[in-house]
């Protein structure tokens, strides 16, 4: 199997270092993939905020792409780009008149034969992980981590398709297999504020706060996202809930396939973890995987 990579706008960018961890664990697993060719935002937020036929049009297209190219699957790391591209194949699926005005405005005809898949899925479903065990090269034996899932990608069940929704363990399974101390815990599907961050910040710190608090408490000393933005909140704001809480937060956030590819044996350079606002490298070092 070949699966056809959607990256999206922010593994390209500021979630780059999630795109290179995703690109180590696919090549040392032997998922072989190819990027999208001509690829275009999903929409995320704002189109779908602007209009519906907009929020449809943009991952179509990407979808229509992947059909050409021969490929049956893709595989999308971003949590938001999962679930816009999920949302856009659940309605063309459902409703015959705006699937007509998609292809209408997109001017072509799509098949509707993509399956979208989040990395975790192929991972555990269709590589298995025995072979995630058969690569590990040092263990993750020690570090207690809490798999923080947000709300995207489980919800709502019926369009992403994924895991169990109020109580996804995908992520907890991986992790574990490599020998990690995952941790069971409350807000593992709560949402951090998302991109509500920028325009409300308040509102947005006060749900990191309980995100992080409730990790600390279960006894988690970092957190695992499959998220960028899940991730871009929780890694920058922690010196801002200190501030506003009287914490003294300092928990690294990582997302699930930097600790993966540091099992597999990968150096933190080659991660691109120093781009992290909350250092990890005093805990990497603790457990000698920096």
């Amino acid at each position: 199997m070949s699966y056809a990579y959607y990256p999206g706008c922010s593994l390209h960018s500021t979630g780059s270092e999630y795109d290179i961890s995703i690109k180590y664990i696919f090549n040392s697993l032997g998922i072989s993939f190819e990027e999208i060719k001509d690829w275009n935002c999903c929409g995320t937020t704002p189109a779908h905020c602007t209009s519906k036929y907009l929020s449809i049009a943009l991952p179509v297209r990407n979808l229509k792409l992947v059909e050409d190219s021969g490929k049956s699957k893709v595989a999308v790391p971003c949590a938001s780009c999962f679930s816009r591209l999920k949302r856009a194949k659940f309605e063309i699926s459902k409703d015959e008149d705006l699937k007509k005005k998609v292809d209408g405005i997109l001017q072509t005809t799509y098949g509707n034969t993509v399956t979208i898949i989040h990395p975790l899925d192929i991972i555990k479903n269709e590589i298995g992980l025995k072979s995630v065990r058969e690569k590990m090269k040092r263990s993750l034996s020690g570090l207690k981590v809490a798999c923080y899932y947000g709300c995207l990608m489980t919800r709502p069940p019926d369009v992403t398709e994924f895991d169990e929704c109020e109580y996804p363990v995908i992520m907890d399974e991986i992790l574990t297999e490599l020998g990690a101390d995952v941790k069971d815990w409350s807000y593992k599907t709560d949402c951090c504020g998302a991109s509500f961050s920028i325009s409300r910040t308040e509102s947005s710190i006060k749900l990191m706060e309980k995100v992080i608090r409730n990790a600390v408490e279960c006894g988690a000393e970092c957190i695992a996202v499959a998220c960028p933005l899940c991730h871009a909140n929780l890694d920058t704001r922690q010196e801002d809930i200190n501030a506003k809480y009287s914490k003294n937060f300092n928990v690294p956030v990582f997302y699930f396939s930097e600790l993966m590819a540091l099992a597999f044996g990968a150096k933190g350079g080659e991660l691109g973890l120093k781009k992290h606002i909350t250092d990890p490298s005093v805990l990497l070092s603790r457990y000698k995987l920096a």
